[in-house]
C-alpha cells in the first residue's frame, strides 16, 4: 500500500519541552501529571525523558498532520462549535459548545476497521516503525450508528477528565485505545459523559465498547458530512466534510481517515505516568 511507504517518520533524537497553555493541552497535562508551567520547566531542567508514542493522520495515502489523540462524531461536532465562537472565554465557548451538540445529538453512519495491539511486539527494537505486509488477515471491522469514535495513543488527563479520556492507556506502550459510543438515547450518553470525571468507570455502558489497536480506519458511509438542508443550517461542518478534534484543533476530512500508531517515535520532557495516574 502506497501509505506504508511514504508515513515511515524518524524517531525524533532530541528530546522537547513542553510548557502547557491553552484550555485542550492534553498532552502536556498527561505528560506532567498537572497543567502546571513551573512543574513543566522542573522535568525540563531535571532532564526528566520520556518516549511517547505519536499517531499519523492520512487520507487518501496523504498526510494530513501528526497527533496523538483525536476524535470524531460528537467530539469533533463539539469543537467545530466552540472555534464559531471564539469571543468567548475557553471555559464558555466549551460548555455552551458541549450543550448544544447534545441538543443536536446524532449518531454517524461509519464503517470502522482496525488492527487489534499484538502485546508480543518488541517495541524497543521496532526502529522501522512499519507493519508487516501480511497482516491484512488481522484486520477487523465493526458499523453502525456511533455517537463517538476517540482514537487514543496517549491517556488525556485534563480538567473535565482527571483520570484521563483514555485511562488505560500509556504514554509509550505501543498501542491506541479505541473508544466507540454507539448510537444510544441522550440521557444515557449524557451519563457517560459525566463518568469522565467522576472515579467510576466511564465504560461499563452496554453501548460503549472498547479496542486495544495499533492502526484505526474510520470510514464514514454517507458522504454528506451530516449536512442536510432541510435541517436547521449545519454549524458543526463544511457541506461533504465531517469534523475531527485532533489534539484539541480543528480538522475537516471528507473521506476515510487512516489513524496508524509509531511507537516512542518523540523524545519530550516529563515525569513517569505510573505515578502521576490518580488511583
Amino acid at each position: 500500500m502506497e501509505t506504508d511507504r511514504i508515513l515511515t517518520p524518524v524517531r525524533a533524537q532530541l528530546p522537547l519541552g513542553l510548557i502547557p497553555a491553552g484550555s485542550t493541552n492534553v498532552l502536556a497535562h498527561s505528560l506532567h501529571g498537572v497543567p502546571h508551567v513551573i512543574t513543566a520547566t522542573l522535568h525540563i531542567i531535571m532532564g526528566h525523558v520520556q518516549l511517547v508514542d505519536v499517531c499519523t493522520f492520512s487520507t487518501a495515502g496523504k498526510l494530513l498532520r501528526f497527533g496523538f489523540s483525536a476524535m470524531f462524531g460528537f467530539g469533533g461536532r463539539t469543537l467545530a462549535l466552540a472555534e464559531k465562537y471564539r469571543w468567548m472565554s475557553p471555559n464558555q465557548r466549551r460548555d455552551f459548545a458541549v450543550v448544544k451538540a447534545l441538543a443536536k445529538l446524532k449518531a454517524e453512519d461509519c464503517e470502522i476497521s482496525f488492527l487489534p495491539f499484538n502485546s508480543s511486539d518488541d517495541v524497543e527494537n521496532n526502529q522501522s516503525l512499519s507493519l508487516p505486509l501480511d497482516c491484512n488477515d488481522q484486520w477487523q471491522m465493526i458499523q453502525g450508528q456511533f455517537l463517538n469514535v476517540s482514537i487514543m495513543a496517549i491517556p488525556c488527563l485534563c480538567s473535565v477528565a482527571p483520570r484521563g479520556l483514555a485511562p488505560n492507556t500509556r504514554l509509550n506502550n505501543g498501542s491506541m485505545a479505541l473508544i466507540i459510543a454507539r448510537n444510544t438515547s441522550r440521557p444515557e450518553f449524557i451519563k457517560h459523559l459525566k463518568r469522565y470525571a467522576s472515579v467510576k468507570n466511564q465504560f461499563n455502558f452496554p453501548f460503549v465498547e472498547t479496542y486495544t489497536v495499533e492502526e484505526v480506519k474510520v470510514h464514514p458511509r454517507n458522504n454528506t458530512g451530516g449536512y442536510n438542508p432541510e435541517e436547521e443550517e449545519d454549524e458543526t461542518a463544511s457541506e461533504n466534510c465531517f469534523p475531527w478534534n485532533v489534539d484539541g484543533d480543528l480538522m475537516e476530512v471528507a473521506s476515510e481517515v487512516h489513524i496508524r500508531l509509531h511507537p516512542r517515535l518523540i523524545s519530550l520532557y516529563g515525569g513517569s505516568m505510573e505515578e502521576m495516574i490518580p488511583k
